[in-house]
């Protein structure tokens, strides 16, 4: 079932309904349903998932009823081996049996990870699943920070791979012709960053397939990068991506502050806030939908825990396009041709 829904048409790809998790996330289930809504009157088909009784109201939606839910805290090796029944679970089956052309969780990162390469498995070649997050560029298409949180230890090879995945999901996502990659680490120097980076460098370096490869950028270059994916090991994306936006949420709320200081700032705040309210929605992490995970045999975003019903919305758009793009296929085929 898993070779024939990866080589399902586009046109039939696009009648299948994305699986949402309608009980992930801090604001499930209204939020959830909300955006699956607002997703659905724009021409997205949309499937519910969950306890009816937890639902509720689905606006319309249609439900696959299950029994159980992964919650947030819970162990997500756990929560997936003893919750077949859950909402995660049987989301990421919907995807497997080409009942969904791709599924969306706001719960659980490692579950929703866990489920889907469990469920819907490993595409062939992959060393292992890794997660792409979108990084602002204001004026421009996002960059891909990958990984940003899958793995914590991690080969050359590996990132080898990240990058080839990262860079067929820029190109897909954001439309880039020929995006370019590059490495996070210390300094510009090939010869700087740990021996994982330095060994990594080296493969880029020599060439790889699907890859067009710049060198090293550091962690002050992850907002506004130069390049179209920086590639990294899962501890440090992880620590890089909520860093960053430990710092624009910081920013933000000292522009506001200052803003409403006084009275002489409180006019200049009436001419500029507009302007201002302007480039924020340009970084707004709402506007991104999620992450997404490359390297499972399907397309699966996560998004963001507090995600509102905008951000729901924009996740089963972004889901929907990608799975009707093939994105699954153009990933195995870039890496059965390395292999």
């Amino acid at each position: 079932m898993v070779r024939e829904r990866r080589h399902l048409s586009p046109d039939a790809l696009r009648a299948l309904p994305v699986a949402l998790d309608a009980m992930g996330g801090d604001k499930a289930p209204a939020e959830i349903v909300a955006g699956a809504r607002r997703a659905a009157d724009e021409g997205v088909p949309v499937v519910l998932v969950g306890p009816p009784e937890l639902v509720g109201d689905t606006l319309g939606l249609d439900l696959i009823p299950c029994t159980e839910v992964i919650a947030m805290a819970e162990d997500p090796a756990t929560g997936v081996r003893r919750k077949k029944d859950s909402s995660l679970v049987r989301s990421a089956e919907l995807v497997r049996d080409a009942e969904a052309s791709a599924m969306v969780s706001a719960g659980n990162t490692g579950a929703t990870m866990a489920a889907a390469l469990l469920r819907m498995g490993r595409l062939p070649k992959v060393s292992r699943p890794c997660i792409a997050t979108p990084m602002p560029r204001p004026g421009r298409p996002p960059a891909v920070l990958v990984d940003s949180g899958a793995n914590v230890e991690c080969t050359p090879a590996m990132l080898v791979q990240f990058a080839q995945m990262a860079s067929v999901f820029a190109a897909e996502r954001y439309g880039s012709t020929e995006p370019t990659a590059a490495l996070l680490s210390i300094g510009e120097e090939p010869s700087k960053g740990t021996p994982l980076v330095k060994e990594a460098h080296a493969l880029l370096a020599a060439g790889v397939p699907g890859v067009r490869f710049t060198g090293n950028v550091e962690g002050r270059d992850l907002l506004d990068c130069p390049a179209d994916v920086v590639v990294t090991d899962g501890f440090t994306g992880n620590v890089a991506l909520k860093t960053a936006e430990g710092a624009l949420r910081f920013a933000m709320r000292l522009v506001l502050e200052v803003l409403g200081r006084d009275e002489e700032t409180k006019v200049a705040g009436d001419v500029l806030l507009p302007h201002l309210l302007g480039a924020a929605g340009e970084i707004d992490p709402e506007v991104t939908g999620g992450a997404m995970l490359l390297g499972v045999d399907g397309v699966c975003v996560i998004s963001h825990g507090s995600s509102s019903a905008v951000a729901i919305a924009n996740a089963l758009h972004i889901a929907h396009d990608l799975a009707v793009a093939g994105l699954a296929s153009r990933l195995a085929e870039l890496i059965a041709e390395e292999g």
